[in-house]
């Protein structure tokens, strides 16, 4: 009697137990799932926002591209919270994917952040001419040149990153946020890419860095990425203001040559004066998404700390 009543505690322990961990992995599938439904909603209002053909590369599409960045990971840091799974409670294999993912956008951004600094001088070389109008008019032509985007000769092919295949956690909320980390990580790139592409005029940054996130194979990114191939690879050009720019730069330079230079002098200055503010709010994007990435990673390093002492 007394070996049943042992053999039907065990049993009912177990079956307890079970039940436990079923209910546990049912609850953090919802939050993962809840989490992916936040970022593809904003990948979503990408798509609204979107225009087609050309439109799309323009410095005002790219702003609402970067903006992406902070929402995913707002998404993922409510996901965290959710599961009640903080970073110091992380196992190695996603410290090194968070921090290996901070690491590559810190890298891209830095490019993003060169490409309009060169927009930057394009800009005071117009904005110089327009100063040599009235005395110097031959001269101010000489700056009248056509603004053309910084070609990326960066190999993004070398910066990819290695999957883990049949990792092994030792908890269902590791493997939640790992996964999660993976979902976060491909889109950040993916963005960066489609960035530095619209920036440069050329689609290889964009095909390159769109190999490393095909690995993972995300289903959030095929929709919008389907869409906005065919005007990053297939119209891919120079951005819209710097089109714009150069036609205002072309009709004043012939204006200076015709004696009449006045109204395509006014028309170009308010253009200089759009796109100014225009890179000033990219910059300032650019610069806050490195300061977040940074204290990011830096929370990660004092989670990190105290595990090692």
């Amino acid at each position: 009697m007394v070996l049943l009543v042992e053999r039907l505690t065990k049993l009912y322990t177990k079956l307890e137990n079970h039940h436990h961990h079923q209910l546990e992995a049912d609850v953090l599938s919802a939050s993962l799932q809840a989490f992916r439904s936040d970022v593809s909603n904003c990948l979503n209002q990408l798509l609204l926002n979107s225009k087609p053909g050309s439109e799309i590369l323009s410095l005002s599409w790219i702003q609402q591209c970067l903006e992406l960045l902070p929402l995913i990971n707002r998404a993922f840091a409510k996901l965290v919270v959710d599961i009640d799974y903080p970073m110091s409670s992380w196992e190695v294999a996603s410290l090194d994917e968070y921090f290996n993912y901070g690491l590559h956008l810190l890298e891209l951004l830095n490019y993003v952040s060169s490409s309009l600094s060169h927009l930057a001088h394009a800009r005071v070389s117009f904005a110089h001419a327009l100063s040599l109008l009235e005395n110097s008019p031959s001269l101010a032509i000489k700056h009248l040149k056509v603004i053309r985007p910084q070609s990326s000769s960066k190999d993004f092919k070398g910066q990819e990153n290695k999957e883990g295949g049949d990792e092994k956690f030792s908890s269902c909320k590791e493997r939640v946020v790992n996964q999660a980390l993976k979902e976060i990580r491909n889109i950040g790139v993916w963005v960066c890419g489609v960035v530095l592409a619209c920036l440069s005029g050329e689609a290889k940054p964009y095909l390159e860095i769109k190999q490393l996130t095909a690995r993972f194979n995300s289903a959030l990114l095929i929709g919008v990425d389907s869409c906005i191939s065919d005007a990053v690879v297939e119209k891919v050009e120079v951005l819209k203001e710097v089109k714009e720019l150069n036609n205002a730069a072309a009709s004043l330079a012939s204006a200076i040559a015709s004696g009449k230079s006045s109204d395509a002098a006014k028309d170009l200055e308010r253009r200089l004066g759009v796109f100014e503010k225009q890179l000033e709010a990219l910059e300032k994007q650019v610069d806050n998404l490195f300061s977040k990435i940074l204290a990011g990673r830096n929370e990660l390093l004092l989670g990190v700390r105290p595990r090692k002492q």
